[in-house]
């Protein structure tokens, strides 16, 4: 075959890589939004409610936990069924449960709704929507990734925009109803759009001509190795060094994470006596900005750089959480609020540097047909330990002062860092020969 004729067959699979990257940034920009919305109407459905701040802090918490419950279950499920189909029905079922949420009267329909509805919702998604992105990119896999994660900054910044602007002009139920809406409809033409994933192609091929029959047995050999069970993937997942100590580092950022996106519109909204469009918008703005040059900077250099050195994925992310822990420091010590937005900078391009790298780690020393099961047991475990950040800052909040608690941060990031880096320097290196070794002898 020559290189014209080969051409034409090659560009449509190049273009749909791509086109899935735009379909499931939307999905993710709806996913952040729509979790990001309640933590910018807080202080409205506070007065509205008559909710105390624990209490708030407790619907956040147990949101959190619905999702992590959830995704090691999806992550099972993303291995073995459907990946097109399930980050199609994940979006719908919490876009929907976010519409219903517009109608809340109460302590408890929020944590039955708004938590465990939208919850489970969000948990069918990250783990099959990750898993389609690595089936599709390879050597582009942290370009990808990265580019995909800047929809997590835009959604979170969106919503402060428009939902703010929406609560303080319609009321808080308004923008729940407008952001569950436009999820719904997305829902609607990611079915559309979607094609199933290699995997799942390669098993439905008609066996009844021969060269179609041939070429699906081949992708069958590449990507659908014998499948392991639930206990021994997690076992063989956990029993890896360094997925163990970069799984203290996700932890700490993800509770740092969901502390700042819970309680830092209300910190700007207290302090500064904003509104809450700006304290919306402004709290997330220039985090977010920022964090979009880091995590397109951290991916570059991390496909520049890793075919070289492959530790250096887990040694970028090491140190964006250990040079991101001063200005989590300053975030709560000063009390000007061009300093503050400069510590929010600050705090979001390593926060970028840190995220462009997540899944290009997990997915080095993890073989791939454990991908979703790997995704969903890390994320379960890291939001898990992130639901208390939300209650955990409301009780500092009240002894302490928000200030206090959102400085306390810092520490947390160090933490992490440092557990990152042991992993990086003693045993990311064997993990990732091994994966490398079994992935040739699956080939062979």
């Amino acid at each position: 075959m020559t290189a014209a004729t080969a051409k034409p067959a090659r560009w449509p699979r190049v273009a749909y890589r791509w086109e899935l990257v735009v379909w499931l940034w939307l999905a993710f920009f709806c996913n952040q939004a729509d979790r990001q919305l309640f933590n910018v109407v807080l202080p409205s459905i506070k007065a509205d409610l008559g909710l105390s701040d624990v209490q708030l802090g407790l619907v956040a918490t147990m949101f959190t936990v619905a999702l992590a419950v959830m995704v090691p279950i999806a992550g099972f499920a993303g291995d073995r069924f459907s990946r097109k189909r399930l980050v199609v029905a994940s979006l719908f079922s919490w876009s929907l449960a976010t519409l219903v949420t517009g109608f809340g009267s109460g302590l408890v329909y929020l944590i039955v709704v708004r938590s465990l509805a939208t919850g489970v919702g969000e948990g069918f998604y990250a783990p099959s929507a990750n898993a389609l992105l690595g089936a599709n990119h390879t050597e582009t896999r942290a370009r990808a990734m990265s580019i995909y994660q800047t929809s997590v900054y835009a959604g979170v910044v969106a919503s402060g925009l428009i939902g703010g602007a929406v609560a303080d002009r319609l009321g808080w139920r308004a923008a729940f109803w407008v952001f569950g809406a436009g999820g719904a409809a997305l829902a609607g033409l990611m079915a559309w759009r979607l094609r199933p994933d290699p995997r799942v192609q390669a098993e439905a091929a008609p066996r009844s001509d021969g060269l179609r029959a041939a070429a699906s047995r081949s992708e069958q050999s590449r990507t659908a190795a014998p499948r392991m069970g639930n206990v021994r993937a997690a076992t063989t997942i956990l029993g890896t060094r360094t997925v163990i100590f970069f799984l203290i580092a996700c932890c700490g950022m993800i509770f740092v994470n969901i502390g700042y996106l819970t309680w830092m519109p209300t910190y700007l909204y207290e302090r500064f006596g904003l509104s809450l469009a700006r304290a919306g918008f402004s709290s997330m703005l220039a985090h977010h900005v920022f964090a979009v040059v880091g995590v397109l900077v951290g991916g570059w250099l991390s496909d520049r750089y890793a075919p070289r050195r492959p530790r250096l994925r887990l040694e970028l992310q090491a140190l964006g959480l250990l040079l991101g822990a001063p200005f989590l420091l300053l975030l709560g010590r000063t009390g000007d609020l061009t300093l503050t937005y400069a510590a929010l900078a600050g705090f979001g391009f390593f926060r970028g540097i840190y995220d462009s790298n997540t899944y290009p780690v997990l997915f080095s020393v993890i073989e791939p047909r454990l991908h979703a099961t790997a995704s969903g047991l890390v994320i379960a475990i890291a939001f898990l330990f992130g639901s208390f950040a939300p209650v955990t800052l409301a009780v500092v909040k009240g002894t302490f002062g928000l200030a206090a608690g959102l400085s306390s941060l810092s520490l947390v990031y160090v933490v992490a860092g440092l557990a990152a880096f042991i992993g990086a320097q003693a045993y990311f290196d064997r993990d990732y020969a091994r994966v490398r070794h079994e992935v040739s002898e699956a080939a062979a």
